[in-house]
């Protein structure tokens, strides 16, 4: 293919320069795409070492800058590392993405591919409030060229300016089949009266797309002689750290009320749109987002997705979404409250497939 755009990263010593021709990499449920792209290789300074290149998934935790000491917490979940040079072995047949990036970086490229596993999370970051700038907490992939004598001695100092990285994401796009959304139903009698008030909600569908429109469908009989006054939709991100501490948190991402009043002994049926969005979050530390590249937009966190067999430990930051719908009565100038959850599991977010 013809490329709009090369990401290319030069070593400080220009001995080794890393091409690829995206920085995105999809992951299908069934399948993640393969990460494939060349490195230029000037043998003139290796001086007898060897030029290798690998694929990380780490979970880290502390400032962007690897190199202070002391501020930086890395924990490598999954590594695949390859020699380049010299050359080992037979390649497959190159990808049309490396034909392209060959043409551009002439005789001395070497094509290289590395192959995802699906049970590896998707990068995912914690959102640092505005004073943190410079640090992060998340889920990262990176693809780094070095040279060295060998591929991982732990003896062996390799000197920055001979190595050459980029992060990439693997993002999480929605699976073909989704399921029904889930249906909450709560009863609750209020004081001085003997009749409930009841209440029905449910979503039609258990994922949706990052910036879509989620209707929530509201079903309310109110048996009491009491006034239900306005209702309240709440829209809940929760995360799990489980790497670094066993952690588990909640954060608000939407909260809006509608004024509908319901006199008693009378009902209501009716659908409440809402769109939560990162746009209207900038400022809430710990909230999980998409993995984000440099100075790139992002998402609200996709939901993860967990398939059988997978190992939970390995996710490094599990997210998923719970809405509550609240309802406020009055109650002789008090307001009690009545709230159906609907369960956490069931209301994903997901970034859609472009075509």
């Amino acid at each position: 293919p013809s490329l709009c755009r090369v990401y290319k990263k030069t070593s400080g010593n220009e001995s080794i320069a890393l091409y690829l021709g995206k920085r995105d990499f999809v992951d299908h449920v069934e399948s993640v795409d393969i990460v494939d792209g060349v490195i230029k290789v000037d043998p003139a300074e290796l001086e007898g070492r060897k030029v290798w290149v690998y694929l990380a998934c780490a979970f880290r935790y502390g400032s962007d800058d690897l190199d202070v000491i002391g501020l930086s917490f890395r924990k490598d979940i999954w590594v695949k590392r390859m020699q380049i040079y010299p050359v080992v072995g037979t390649n497959p047949a190159n990808t049309p993405m490396q034909e392209a990036l060959l043409k551009k970086c002439g005789d001395q490229g070497h094509p290289f591919t590395f192959t995802i596993d699906t049970n590896l999370p998707c990068s995912v970051g914690l959102q640092p409030a505005p004073e943190d700038a410079g640090k992060s907490c998340g889920v990262d992939y990176e693809v780094k060229a070095y040279i060295a004598k060998e591929a991982d001695d732990p003896d062996e100092k390799i000197s920055k300016k001979d190595t050459c990285r980029l992060i990439i994401r693997k993002i999480q796009f929605a699976p073909g089949k989704v399921g029904a959304g889930p249906k909450a139903d709560i009863s609750k009698n209020f004081m001085m009266s003997d009749k409930p008030v009841h209440l029905e909600a449910s979503i039609e569908k258990e994922l949706y797309f990052h910036g879509d429109p989620i209707p929530v469908n509201v079903k309310i009989n109110n048996e009491t002689t009491k006034v239900v006054k306005k209702i309240k939709i709440t829209v809940e991100q929760t995360t799990e750290v489980l790497l670094y501490q066993s952690d588990k948190y909640s954060k608000t991402v939407l909260t809006e009320e509608f004024a509908e009043e319901i006199k008693g002994e009378s009902t209501l049926e009716k659908t409440f749109t809402v769109i939560p969005l990162l746009s209207n979050n900038k400022e809430k530390r710990g909230l999980a987002v998409d993995g984000r590249l440099k100075d790139e937009d992002t998402n609200l966190a996709s939901t993860t997705i967990i398939r059988p067999g997978m190992d939970k430990g390995m996710q490094g930051i599990m997210v998923s979404y719970k809405i509550k719908v609240n309802l406020l009565v009055s109650s002789g100038g008090l307001l009690g409250g009545l709230t159906a959850r609907l369960r956490e599991s069931a209301v994903g977010m997901s970034a859609r497939e472009l075509s």
